[in-house]
């Protein structure tokens, strides 16, 4: 119990140190953009951005003609199968897209983040550079997190028209015209709703990329250690996706968005 203890108030001081100095950073950071590592970043962005691009609009065609599908069969007893676009397209731009989307990363990039950052820690390079005076989170953090905050929304975009696209073959399996799909669309679906699902990808892109950083820099000695910080790094991801979007829901639900 009391190593255990000891452990749990040793992880809650790294926790609240490493937020403390991304924050400070980020801030410094976005007032000097000259200071930022941009082709660091560009570079991070393409891995984590650019070659998840196939299989995020994969998962997104996929998941549109999915529900559509299940929902116009049962719509369809009603002669209501045309509001499915009003459904399909709120789900995806308002939760969907930016949850899906955010798992996707949180399994791709964060685990990423955190095998490297966590070889980085065993093989001592991380204790090299901060033996030259050189700031770790600088330097290997902060073009992360900036890389994550630009490509989640960019992705989530993507998503929500590869769902858009599967929901529209399924309503042009029914008959009905692509020109109706895309007029329906637009009358359900808000600039706020877009927008609203756009701030909150931002958000848990930042959050996604900070919790992959922080479980690797948090990783201890030994090969092993590298992969149980990459699981955890997935695990607490999608914990504090899923926590984070409720959060969400009831605010914009208070705020009336």
């Amino acid at each position: 119990i009391g190593y255990r203890t000891i452990q749990i108030w040793e992880e809650t001081k790294f926790i609240i140190n490493f937020i403390g100095e991304c924050s400070v950073l980020l801030f410094i950071s976005f007032r000097n953009p000259k200071k930022i590592k941009w082709l660091e970043v560009v570079k991070i962005a393409e891995h984590a951005g650019v070659n998840a691009l196939s299989i995020i609009v994969l998962i997104g065609f996929l998941l549109g003609l999915i529900m559509s599908f299940q929902s116009a069969i049962p719509m369809q007893r009603f002669g209501a199968e045309i509001f499915v676009a009003n459904l399909v397209s709120m789900s995806l731009f308002r939760e969907l897209g930016p949850l899906m989307t955010a798992v996707i990363i949180a399994g791709r990039t964060a685990s990423s983040f955190a095998a490297e950052l966590g070889t980085m820690k065993v093989s001592e390079e991380i204790d090299a550079i901060t033996t030259m005076g050189l700031s770790p989170l600088r330097f290997l953090v902060i073009p992360r997190l900036i890389a994550g905050i630009i490509i989640s929304p960019m992705l989530t975009v993507f998503f929500n028209l590869a769902g858009l696209l599967g929901s529209a073959v399924v309503m042009m399996s029914f008959q009905y015209p692509f020109i109706t799909f895309v007029n329906q669309v637009l009358s359900a679906v808000k600039n706020v709703d877009m927008l609203g699902g756009l701030f909150k990808a931002t958000v848990f892109g930042g959050v996604i990329s900070a919790i992959g950083c922080f479980y690797g820099l948090n990783t201890s000695t030994g090969a092993r250690s590298v992969g149980e910080s990459t699981t955890k790094s997935v695990v607490n991801g999608i914990i504090s996706i899923a926590i984070l979007d409720g959060f969400f829901s009831v605010l914009f639900y208070y705020l009336g968005l």
